[in-house]
């Protein structure tokens, strides 16, 4: 729920691996991962993340990389 506000769309893609549906920055999935870091698996907000960053990817949803 809270990537697709990020994302702005209404759904995930079919077809993720082909499809991308949306983007979020990474800026955006810091603060995701910090809302659902109690409910995660993780002892450490870099491994929130990237439980974070998977989830994005299987719904066809991009992670832009700040430099």
């Amino acid at each position: 729920m809270l990537l697709k506000e990020a994302a702005e769309i209404a759904k995930g893609s079919g077809v993720p691996n082909k499809e991308k549906v949306g983007k979020v920055s990474a800026e955006q999935l810091r603060k995701i991962a910090e809302a659902k870091f109690k409910d995660l698996n993780a002892y450490d907000l870099e491994q929130a993340e990237k439980i974070i960053k998977g989830t994005a990817r299987s719904m066809g949803i991009e992670i832009e990389d700040s430099v």
